[in-house]
């Protein structure tokens, strides 16, 4: 999924992320240990129940997620680039790695973990989206339309729309992620920009 991983941590992460992905939660630690290449009782050194280790996959997650998509922007970049960046990083993260686009969508369709457990895991993520949104809203650049439902229809929008995209086996030109970028922008963005 992420490539060669050698520490121990993040190859029994990689391998139970692989499993979720071809077979759902149904895998077992013994499972994930062989994945990993490590003895199972080794799994108990990093993570102390199996409940523990879906949350460092969690974890590991929402960094991945953070990295591709938490940018710092010059002030002097205006809202509506800022937006489309992200819009633009969003579908270029969801369609780069085909495994992980889907451990995403698992995750978050089979929430493991409580919803304050999940939120705050995603927190940084979250922040940054409601923030970028907020500051896009407030300038004019967007409708004036709840925060949380404009970042929740962009990342839903995506992820959807590459998922059927892929599975139709189809490669995605730049005239068809133009194409989704478009469609994301022209919901949310407020009608001075028609």
């Amino acid at each position: 999924m992420d490539g060669i991983v050698v520490d121990k941590r993040e190859r029994i992460l990689a391998a139970a992320a692989e499993l979720i992905v071809r077979n759902g939660l149904q895998c077992s630690m013994a499972e994930i240990a062989t994945t990993a290449g490590i003895a199972t009782g080794s799994l108990y050194n990093y993570f102390k129940s199996k409940d523990d280790l879906i949350w460092g996959v969690y974890e590991r997650l929402t960094q991945t997620v953070a990295a591709a998509l938490v940018v710092e922007h010059d002030p002097a970049t205006p809202h509506e680039a800022r937006i489309r960046r992200y819009i633009g990083d969003y579908i270029d993260f969801i369609w780069s790695d085909p495994d992980r686009a889907i451990l995403f969508e698992y995750l978050s369709n089979v929430p493991l973990i409580p919803a304050n457990e999940l939120r705050r895991a995603f927190a940084p993520v979250t922040t940054f989206t409601n923030k970028l949104i907020e500051d896009a809203r407030a300038a004019g650049v967007l409708r004036n339309l709840p925060v949380q439902d404009m970042g929740g229809f962009i990342g839903g929008g995506i992820r959807n729309t590459l998922k059927w995209h892929r599975a139709a086996g189809a490669r995605l030109t730049p005239g068809e992620r133009d194409n989704i970028a478009a469609m994301c922008w022209s919901a949310i963005a407020s009608d001075r920009w028609f």
